[in-house]
């Protein structure tokens, strides 16, 4: 077999990488949204790519999420394949009814005649220090809504090869990107991939306990696991990487071989997504399980714009290797 070659790239340049070879690959690829044009949006992920592709190709808007998502669910139904860009996650609050309304339903009210073939890109995840209106993870929302399908990298690797996916899928997607992980590095192959949907991912093998997690809460998971392996405890990580569709057999599989099983997700838990994940793992292998389910997620307040109080706010290394511990009763 052929070397492959693999560089270090942040999670923002694969992210980049990704939006220019696909528009290289197809014409009918386009990006609009607030600041998207000169200057890269503010987190700098997208700099470059009107030099190369212009203002017809990447569009700056009004500050106006439902118009222009709007736009772009149009631009879909009529031969474009159009990537929003949202720029925090908080805002897609101002783009329901064209997500939910529209772009969700559109083939199925349409009998299959039309198609929504949009990404929308967009943040989540706190500790940035943007307080309460800027600091939410509401991927649940659109986790729960018939016909779109939603995804969460937590790897450069995955961000590229996701983000492939979901541009040439012919379904509307939302991909979230947790902005406190742009400068995250790690490898990427240097030739052309694609990551399937419905595909979790093994970040790390264990036998005491599954931690399934999502987005950056992989990383904290990760973490935790080196911590519980100095105690002795072996923590299999696993990455669902798309909430929809959700590789239902492969959490249950794990939570088969560890009986042991904590979610790990920075979304509030109330109705959420750890919630869902619990539930399937819990229903699918409840004759193997030793404890119940846990799950760790947002504490269910408005994030504060107070560091220490954030920091409180979410799931941490810490926290995840105390519960983990209590579970397989080594306290």
């Amino acid at each position: 077999m052929p070397e492959v070659a693999t560089r270090e790239l942040t999670f923002a340049q694969a992210i980049r990488e990704a939006l220019s070879e696909e528009m290289r690959r197809d014409r009918t690829v386009c990006i609009m949204g607030e600041d998207v044009a000169e200057a890269g949006t503010p987190f700098k992920v997208l700099s470059g790519l009107v030099e190369e592709f212009g203002k017809d190709r990447v569009l700056d808007t009004p500050i106006s999420e439902a118009g222009f998502t709007g736009m772009a669910v149009g631009a879909a139904m009529t031969g474009l394949r159009p990537i929003v860009d949202i720029m925090f996650g908080d805002f897609i609050t101002l783009t329901m009814d064209q997500m939910v309304n529209q772009a969700a339903k559109v083939h199925y009210m349409s009998g299959g005649k039309w198609k929504v073939p949009m990404v929308m890109r967009t943040t989540l995840g706190a500790t940035r220090r943007s307080a309460a209106q800027h600091s939410q993870s509401l991927h649940a929302w659109f986790s729960h809504v018939p016909g779109l399908k939603v995804v969460l990298p937590s790897t450069p690797y995955d961000a590229k090869g996701l983000l492939k996916t979901a541009i040439r899928d012919e379904n509307p997607v939302v991909f979230f990107e947790d902005k406190m992980m742009y400068k995250l590095k790690g490898p990427v192959p240097a030739e052309e991939y694609t990551i399937p949907f419905g595909a979790a991912d093994v970040k790390r093998t264990g036998s005491d306990i599954t931690l399934v997690a999502t987005s950056s809460m992989v990383q904290v998971a990760l973490g935790a696991a080196a911590l519980l392996e100095q105690s002795g405890i072996s923590a299999e990580v696993i990455d669902p990487r798309t909430t929809w569709p959700l590789d239902e057999k492969s959490l249950i599989d794990s939570a088969k071989k560890t009986s042991r099983v904590i979610v790990i997700d920075e979304g509030y838990g109330r109705y959420g997504v750890t919630a869902e994940i619990a539930s399937v793992i819990a229903e699918g292998a409840f004759y193997d399980l030793d404890a119940p389910v846990k799950r760790m997620g947002a504490m269910h307040v408005p994030i504060p714009f107070s560091p220490p109080l954030e920091d409180a706010t979410v799931p941490t290394e810490n926290s995840v290797f105390e519960a983990a511990r209590a579970i397989c009763n080594r306290d």
